[in-house]
């Protein structure tokens, strides 16, 4: 999960830009970049952090030009703390192309070994978005006649990437000299929408992985971009769009609509907050048919994901609604925070309890999801010590039993709290009083019935079925050995340079 914006307009970008990572902060909060274009020319500061932090006033001088792309990250490959992975990427040829990229390849190193042997590109990190920017390089490259580029070879590049790659890709691309690209995985898995605004020198584009962007910088949303589609703005504003994939059908990824999008956000035409308020009434009737609601004092939302749900389901079953958590905003989400202890370190100083909520009550929290259970066990720990008689939980989702390897940091089998457990196991391990899991039919009517037309979600880390149908047993195993290497690789680093810095202090 990442944030990403691209954007041509009639004046300078570079506040624009800021200002929309600001919005999208919520998606990633490892790193950030921005490249603007002047004339012919690329512009690029980068590095890891928060928004606020990565970017000076210094830094947003450096950056000036009327088009631009901006992305922030969190990892699902590669270290959280490696500023080489930080995005947007560049390679100069050809033409020279900038690239922001959410989602995650699943044939990343195959295409790697592709590039190296076939079309002789060195990828220089261990991030599939390099991978898929010199994917794109090499279309365009075999494509392109002569030195300039029109539309059908700007296309075609892109149904060629489409025919190599395979997983979820949400794009923005810049070409210098040409204008700014923007395209979706066929399936549709992580959002893309796109929007104008009209002014006295012309209209502006903006693309963004999420509508709120478009609505407080002052655009006005036009639709999503659709799966397999690529959408070109040319340097003199002039869109141009064309569907480059064979075979597109979409389905998003449905924990956009569980956990990580804003309750403002519309993705492919549902209001996410409105998808929350169903999930809380599905959630609601499967509730009371195992634990009656006269044995619940209040309901209390795990903030902040949680809240439309939670509010929904007590007014649904008639039992008070308070607010229980009060939470610290200076502290980032757990979920998405590196390292299972830096998690349950996080917890206590994310949330604080407002006592008398809990004092002599049975309560029922209600969280979005559960996925490694680090979190809700710190909250039911913390619910018990504020003096709650019964602590009942709910999830608005089902369990999460399978990675998600369409770029959700939940890789792997052995994280997750669900796996090979049943619903009582996971309440016990938790430490609830009981725990009551969303069905994976009624969250998926929670969105459809919203619209219709949507028949189909990606769904792999409720029921293990991956719409890409390339994701094999063997293929989840050797990300477990990869990340399970990684984190011992991490590890020894760390032990290492504790050693230094010993030795150093004693040789001092």
């Amino acid at each position: 999960m990442c944030g990403i914006l691209g954007v041509v307009a009639t004046t300078p970008v570079n506040q624009l830009l800021y200002d929309g990572l600001m919005v999208l902060q919520h998606r990633g909060q490892d790193a950030a970049g921005i490249v603007t274009a002047e004339d012919d020319a690329f512009h690029m500061h980068k590095g890891s952090g928060l928004v606020r932090d990565v970017f000076r006033t210094r830094n947003m001088r450096a950056l000036p030009g009327n088009m631009g792309i901006a992305h922030c990250r969190y990892p699902t490959a590669g270290s959280a703390f490696d500023a080489a992975l930080s995005q947007p990427f560049y390679v100069n040829s050809p033409f020279g192309i900038v690239l922001g990229h959410n989602g995650n390849l699943t044939n990343a190193e195959q295409l790697k070994e592709e590039m190296f042997c076939q079309d002789l590109r060195h990828i220089n990190t261990g991030s599939d978005s390099e991978v898929l920017l010199n994917t794109l390089a090499h279309e365009l490259q075999a494509t392109a006649k002569g030195c300039w580029l029109d539309l059908d070879t700007i296309f075609a590049a892109v149904a060629a990437v489409h025919r190599r790659c395979r997983g979820a890709y949400a794009v923005v691309a810049m070409i210098a000299g040409h204008g700014l690209l923007a395209f979706r995985d066929p399936f549709g898995i992580r959002p893309l929408v796109f929007g104008f605004n009209e002014t006295p020198e012309g209209t502006e584009y903006l693309f963004a992985s999420e509508s709120v962007a478009l609505d407080t910088l002052g655009f006005q949303v036009l639709r999503d971009v659709d799966p397999g589609e690529a959408i070109f703005i040319d340097l003199d504003h002039h869109l141009h769009q064309r569907q480059c994939a064979q075979h597109a059908a979409l389905s998003p990824c449905i924990f956009e609509f569980v956990y990580l999008a804003r309750p403002d956000s519309v993705i492919d035409g549902v209001s996410v907050y409105e998808a929350r308020l169903n999930m809380g009434e599905h959630l609601a009737d499967k509730l009371l048919k195992h634990i009656p609601y006269d044995q619940i004092d209040v309901v209390i939302p795990i903030p902040d994901s949680s809240r439309p749900s939670a509010m929904q389901l007590a007014q649904r079953i008639g039992v008070p609604y308070r607010e229980g958590f009060v939470k610290n905003r200076y502290i980032g989400r757990t979920f998405i925070m590196p390292g299972q202890a830096t998690r349950a370190r996080s917890v206590r100083q994310k949330l604080n309890t407002v006592a008398q909520e809990f004092k002599g009550k049975r309560v029922l929290l209600v969280d979005d999801s559960i996925v490694r259970g680090t979190t809700s066990r710190e909250i039911v720990e913390m619910a018990r010590a504020a003096g709650a008689l019964k602590v009942f939980f709910a999830s608005a989702s089902p369990p999460v039993r399978y990675p998600n390897v369409y770029g959700i940091d939940m890789p792997t089998r052995s994280e997750l709290i669900a796996t090979g457990r049943t619903g009582e196991q996971i309440a016990r391990e938790i430490g609830a009083d009981a725990l009551v899991y969303q069905d994976l039919d009624a969250l998926k009517a929670s969105i459809r019935e919203l619209k219709p037309s949507l028949c189909h979600f990606d769904t792999s880390c409720f029921d293990g079925c991956y719409v890409t149908g390339d994701v094999s047993t063997e293929y989840l195993t050797a990300i477990e050995m990869a990340r399970a290497g990684h984190q011992k690789t991490t590890k020894e680093e760390r032990w290492a340079s504790k050693q230094l810095h010993l030795n150093l202090l004693s040789a001092g």
